[in-house]
């Protein structure tokens, strides 16, 4: 696969992402547990799918390949789609989509004191320069009584860092096994959670239908695209591409729901947006990890 062709299907990835907020925002009375209950099988059912078309093998053993890797990705996965769910219907999808496009550099952050990758300078400037905007946003957001929802958006993005980091420190080509176990987690937790504290399971057919949709052709596709065309695009590129999904979500909200971004939202999400601009423009990339055969015998 040439690199153009790479780059096209993480736009469409995060293309498809950006729609979350939208169909988040168009649910009538399914409340947070039975969001993630339903949105969890397709979402699931999807990446299983695509991950034996990918890696050309049968159900059975992409199941049998699971590991402790996938196991603790699918652990943190299921911590941040549960916070990405309950910080959507507690604060405003721009927020939401702002905090979480800092997901890198709190990956970079858990590199550097869990397996010693060591940031630059400007990876430093650039953690300041989101902790600054994102500061801002929930700031803004205290005024507005969203606070709980800002820093359940900041929870997500941390848990999704550690998936990151704990993909970088497996050396697996792709996190669908990840995906695919945080997926049944968050099916297990939502389920049991909405029996138990919450309203049961049952929903509209409007509802149903629109959180089997968010999870298969949203995320589920979303992730497949960007998980494909990441071997092919240097990792600063796709940290730039995927920051079209927090770009184009709070449009879509503005543009069919008039769900409109606050000044603190747009001057927050701003300075947030150009750190991780500058962490991918400028930070250099860290350098693969050492085997301890290579650390042992190095050439």
């Amino acid at each position: 696969m040439g690199k153009t062709q790479a780059m096209a299907l993480i736009l469409f990835g995060a293309t498809f992402m950006s729609f979350v907020g939208l169909l988040m925002r168009l649910i009538d009375t399914a409340d947070g547990f039975q969001i993630l209950t339903y949105r969890s099988i397709s979402l699931a059912g999807m990446v299983a799918l695509v991950a034996c078309l990918r890696r050309k093998t049968a159900p059975t053993r992409f199941l049998a390949s699971l590991d402790r890797y996938d196991l603790g990705m699918g652990l943190a996965l299921s911590v941040a789609f549960t916070a990405y769910v309950f910080a959507m219907l507690n604060t405003s999808v721009a927020s939401a989509l702002f905090i979480l496009s800092a997901t890198p550099l709190c990956a970079a952050l858990m590199a550097w004191a869990w397996i010693g990758e060591r940031p630059t300078r400007i990876t430093l400037a650039s953690m300041a320069l989101a902790v600054v905007g994102v500061g801002v946003m929930v700031q803004g957001g205290i005024d507005l009584g969203r606070t709980t929802g800002n820093i359940i958006a900041f929870i997500s993005a941390v848990t999704f860092a550690l998936m990151l980091t704990l993909a970088r420190r497996s050396r697996k080509p792709d996190v669908l096994g990840g995906t695919f176990l945080g997926g049944v987690f968050c099916l297990l937790i939502g389920a049991g959670c909405a029996l138990v504290i919450g309203n049961g399971l049952q929903v509209s057919a409007h509802d149903f239908w629109i959180t089997l949709f968010m999870g298969g052709f949203t995320i589920g596709i979303g992730i497949a695209f960007v998980t494909w065309g990441t071997p092919y695009v240097p990792a600063a590129e796709v940290s730039l591409l995927v920051l079209l999904e927090s770009v184009l979500g709070p449009i879509w909200v503005w543009l069919f729901v008039n769900e409109a971004m606050t000044v603190p939202e747009m001057f927050g999400g701003a300075i947030v947006l150009g750190a991780v601009t500058l962490q991918a423009l400028f930070g250099r990339p860290p350098k693969p990890l050492q085997t301890a055969r290579q650390r042992r015998h190095p050439q």
